[in-house]
C-alpha cells in the first residue's frame, strides 16, 4: 500500500473511532459496510467517509462539541498511527522547533522511544542525570509529573522531560522484576564521556564507546592507533548501550576499519536510496581482526557501525539485536500554525536494509553471533508490565521515591567472553556490573 493510502487509512480509522467513542456506533456500521465498497486508494472516496462521520459530530452529538478541539485530536491521532519520531506541533511547539528546539533547556539525557505508546529507555548513558537518579535502558516511563505517557507525542514528552537546570522531574517508572516505583530526576547539561580503552592478555585491545555524537569518532581513532602502538593485534568495539550521535559520525567510526566501499544508506519513500555513505581509503586506521559488541541499547549511529561491520563481512557482531532506530524528520507547518513533524528518511545498512522497521524481528541489526545477557528486558514485555501493575492496583501518585539499592554484585561479561573466544584469547575474570 502507498503512504498516501495509508494516510487516508489512518484518517478513515480516526474519525471512525472518534465517533464510535460518542455513541455513532449504528452509523459507524453502515460507514463500515460503505467503506468496503470504496477503493482504499482512492481519496475522494474517503474523504467523503470522514466528511459524512464529521457531519455527525457536529449534528448529532449530545452537546455541542468543539470542532476546533476535534480537529487537533483527530491530527494527534494521524501522527501517532504512523511512528514515534512524527508528531503533530501545536502553533507554541512549531514557533520553539523553529526556534531551536530545546536548545538552551537542560534533560535527563536519556535516549528514548515509544513502545505500545508509552516513553521508553533506548540508553541512560554513563553519567547522565537519567544514570544518576537510577535510571536503565529498557525501563518503561508510565508517568511524567503525573502527566500519563500514553496520552502525549514523544515530542511532547520531551518537552515536559526540559526545563531549567537543578531543577527535578518526576518520573513513574515500570522496570521487569520489579515493582512500579517513583524516580526524582535532577535535570542537567551533560556530555558523555569520551571512549576507554585498555588491552586484555597483551594481544587484543578493547574500546569502549560511550557516545557517537560529533567529534566522538576522532578521539576513537586516537584510542585505537595507542592500542595499536602498545601491541594490539586483533580489536573488540563495544558499542553496548550507546544510541543516538549522527549519521555521519557512525560511517567515521565504521570507515576506520573498512577502507572501501558503501557504510551506510538513507532511504527515502518506497525504499529509494537517497544518499549512500562511502568509506574513503585514506581515513582506514586497522586492518586485523575485530569484533563488535551490541545490546538492546544499541541504537543510531552505532547501528550503522555495526551494520557496516556485519554486512561487509569485516567481523562478528556479538551480542543482543540492537533497539532499531535512525530516522530524519521534517516540519511541515500549516495554514493554522500547527505543524507536522514527520519522518522522511530512514538510516539503513550499507545494503540498504532501513534500522528501523515494522515489528521487533525486522528492526535493529541482528548480531551474526547472538549472547544475549539474561536480565535484558524485551521491549515486547512493556504491555505485560502495564497490565502486572494495574492488577497489582497501584495508586501513580502514592508510589513512594525508592531508597537507593544497594550496588548490585559483579557478574561475569558473557559477551565480551564470547568476543575474546571468537578472537582466540582465552578471557580472563571479565567482569561487568550486572
Amino acid at each position: 500500500m502507498s503512504f498516501r493510502g495509508k494516510i487516508w487509512v489512518l484518517v478513515l480509522s480516526g474519525a471512525i473511532a472518534m465517533y464510535a467513542v460518542i455513541g455513532g456506533l449504528p452509523i459507524v456500521g453502515s460507514l463500515l459496510t460503505t467503506q468496503a465498497q470504496q477503493p482504499v486508494n482512492d481519496p475522494g472516496a474517503q474523504l467523503r467517509i470522514v466528511e459524512s462521520v464529521l457531519q455527525h459530530i457536529q449534528n448529532d452529538y449530545v452537546d455541542e462539541p468543539n470542532m476546533e478541539k476535534v480537529r487537533i485530536g483527530a491530527l494527534r491521532g494521524l501522527a501517532s498511527g504512523l511512528d514515534p519520531y512524527s508528531s503533530y506541533l501545536t502553533p507554541e511547539q512549531v514557533k520553539e522547533f523553529q526556534a531551536g528546539g530545546f536548545a538552551g533547556k537542560a534533560g535527563i539525557g536519556a535516549e528514548l522511544s515509544q513502545v505500545a505508546g508509552y516513553v521508553y529507555i533506548i540508553s541512560a548513558p554513563k553519567g547522565s542525570p537519567a544514570d544518576k537518579a537510577g535510571i536503565k535502558s529498557g525501563d518503561v516511563i508510565e508517568y511524567i509529573d503525573g502527566k500519563a505517557t500514553r496520552d502525549i507525542s514523544l515530542y511532547d514528552a520531551r518537552q515536559l522531560l526540559a526545563g531549567d537546570s537543578g531543577s527535578t522531574v518526576s518520573l513513574r517508572v515500570l522496570r521487569s522484576g520489579e515493582k512500579p516505583q517513583t524516580i526524582k530526576v535532577t535535570r542537567g547539561t551533560f556530555k558523555a564521556p569520551t571512549a576507554e580503552s585498555r588491552i586484555e592478555g597483551g594481544k587484543i585491545g578493547i574500546i569502549k564507546v560511550n557516545s557517537l555524537d560529533s567529534g566522538e569518532a576522532a578521539d576513537i581513532r586516537s584510542q585505537l592507533l595507542s592500542l595499536t602502538k602498545q601491541g594490539a593485534q586483533k580489536i573488540i568495539l563495544d558499542l553496548r548501550g550507546v544510541a543516538g550521535g549522527t549519521l555521519e559520525e557512525g560511517a567515521a567510526v565504521a570507515n576506520l576499519f573498512i577502507k572501501d566501499g558503501d557504510l551506510a544508506k538513507v532511504v527515502g519513500r518506497e525504499g529509494k536510496v537517497t544518499r549512500t555513505v562511502t568509506a574513503d581509503p585514506s581515513k582506514a586506521a586497522f586492518d586485523g581482526e575485530m569484533a563488535v559488541l551490541t545490546s538492546l541499547g544499541t541504537a543510531g549511529a552505532a547501528e550503522v557501525v555495526a551494520a557496516a561491520v556485519a554486512e561487509r563481512k569485516r567481523g562478528e557482531v556479538i551480542g543482543e539485536r540492537t533497539f532499531g532506530s535512525g530516522t530524519d524528520q521534517k516540519l511541515f507547518t500549516m495554514s493554522s500554525g500547527g505543524g507536522y513533524l514527520l519522518t522522511v528518511a530512514k538510516w539503513a545498512s550499507p545494503g540498504g536494509t532501513p534500522f528501523f522497521g515494522e515489528d521487533r524481528n525486522s528492526m535493529g541489526v541482528k548480531p551474526s553471533i547472538e549472547v544475549k545477557r539474561p536480565d535484558t528486558p524485551e521491549p515486547l514485555d512493556v504491555e505485560d508490565l502495564v497490565d502486572q501493575q494495574n492488577k497489582d492496583g497501584q495508586n501513580p501518585q502514592a508510589t513512594p521515591t525508592p531508597t537507593p539499592k544497594a550496588k548490585p554484585l559483579v557478574t561475569e561479561d558473557i559477551q565480551l567472553k564470547k568476543a575474546l573466544e571468537v578472537l582466540g584469547e582465552k578471557p580472563a575474570a571479565s567482569k561487568a556490573v550486572g
